[in-house]
């Protein structure tokens, strides 16, 4: 789009400078003049100039040919030969979409030695899995993840793709989309078609999840997006089901990368995976400090579960920010999240809200936790958390 004032019909009545959000309009010899390095094309001074001296117009983009894009893929991600749970989520919500379009739900899976996770893939509803299998491909690299699936998309057109919005899912996909000059929607919380038009609807929370946008893809395909991880229901696994595995190879070339990995450092944890925990022990602030952790993975061990954090304690270097909650961290869907000296903002309320039991272990009875907790315990952490501890060792 592009604004410009014309200057034989503006009377420099100075409405527009009024009307301007950004600060972006000035007179100056009672002439409006616009700073385009604030001016955020909103059209707000277009509707309040009375002699039709601002003009906005909007450059039509080239028609692309849309009518030969078919299918709903999903990009599974695999590590160490593994499928990740965040593709059968995927699955199992891309198959909603394509009986919606009356199209096949295929799988990419794209890895050294994942022959047979090709089959997995199948078994959780995928009719057709390209598989691209080579040495080169055995841990992710940005350069020829990207090669191969741009050029399996060149080939085979899908209309919708779908991600994980993992650290992987997160790198690879904003490449592909760049290279193929369409858009992509990050970190979707739903999906769904527009039965009217047949469009990808993409909700996904905006302003720090304030309002919830649904944002389209009218004029590029494929049409993109990466869903969190435990926001959507598994596709069940049925092993009866069959489908077609196209197998690709691809030259040496299109698989060559300018980096490499020298190593990979796993961190060690007692407890459980955060993003697979079926019960979550959480601290904030109200912990103190780094050492009173342990606190909360005394709880965690006696539960089988997982220790999580806020922003807040991840930011104050009181533990890693593998165990981050929340808009800025890891969407997690426990069965129990017991949230303890956590106040409940919204930027964390986003990542952990979805558990099916929510206790909020706090000294303040006003805090904003208690907004959406199941079982509320107003006192002090360092009396209750131990308390329960001891209970479920002696259970």
């Amino acid at each position: 789009m592009s604004i410009r004032i014309i200057d034989d019909k503006c009377g420099g009545c100075k409405l527009c400078v009024k009307a301007c959000p950004f600060g972006a309009i000035e007179i100056k010899e009672k002439m409006a003049i616009i700073d385009f390095a604030k001016c955020n094309l909103c059209g707000a001074c277009v509707p309040v100039c009375k002699f039709a001296a601002i003009e906005i117009k909007k450059q039509s983009s080239p028609t692309r040919d849309l009518n030969g894009y078919k299918d709903v893929w999903v990009f599974c991600e695999q590590k160490k030969g593994k499928v990740q749970s965040v593709s059968w989520e995927l699955l199992g919500e891309g198959k909603k979409l394509a009986e919606k379009l009356g199209c096949n739900l295929c799988g990419v899976l794209i890895g050294s030695d994942v022959a047979e996770e090709a089959k997995s893939v199948i078994h959780r509803g995928a009719k057709k899995v390209y598989l691209v299998d080579a040495p080169e491909l055995k841990n992710y690299l940005d350069e020829p993840y990207t090669n191969v699936l741009v050029e399996l998309i060149n080939e085979y057109k899908p209309e919708i793709l779908l991600c994980g919005a993992s650290t992987i899912g997160r790198s690879l996909i904003s490449r592909v989309a760049i290279s193929i000059k369409t858009g992509l929607t990050a970190d979707c919380t739903g999906l769904d078609i527009d039965e009217k038009d047949k469009m990808l609807l993409q909700t996904r929370p905006a302003f720090g999840g304030n309002i919830m946008a649904t944002i389209i893809t009218p004029n590029s395909r494929p049409q993109m997006a990466t869903v969190r991880h435990k926001v959507m229901k598994e596709a069940a696994a049925d092993e009866s089901l069959t489908g077609e595995i196209i197998k690709k190879d691809y030259s040496k070339d299109l698989l060559k990368s300018r980096t490499s990995i020298l190593d990979i450092v796993e961190e060690l944890e007692s407890t459980v995976n955060l993003a697979e925990a079926d019960i979550i022990v959480s601290g904030g602030r109200g912990l103190g400090g780094p050492e009173n952790f342990q606190v909360l993975r005394d709880l965690a061990e006696a539960l089988g579960g997982a220790v999580g954090a806020s922003r807040s304690a991840v930011d104050a270097d009181w533990i890693s920010y593998s165990h981050q909650v929340g808009q800025t961290g890891k969407t997690v869907c426990p069965k129990i999240y017991i949230a303890c000296g956590i106040s409940g903002q919204i930027q964390h309320l986003i990542g952990m809200q979805s558990a099916e039991i929510i206790v909020a272990i706090n000294k303040d009875p006003d805090a904003p936790i208690f907004n959406v907790a199941t079982y509320g315990i107003v006192g002090d952490l360092f009396e209750i958390v131990p308390a329960l501890t001891k209970r479920f060792k002696e259970k």
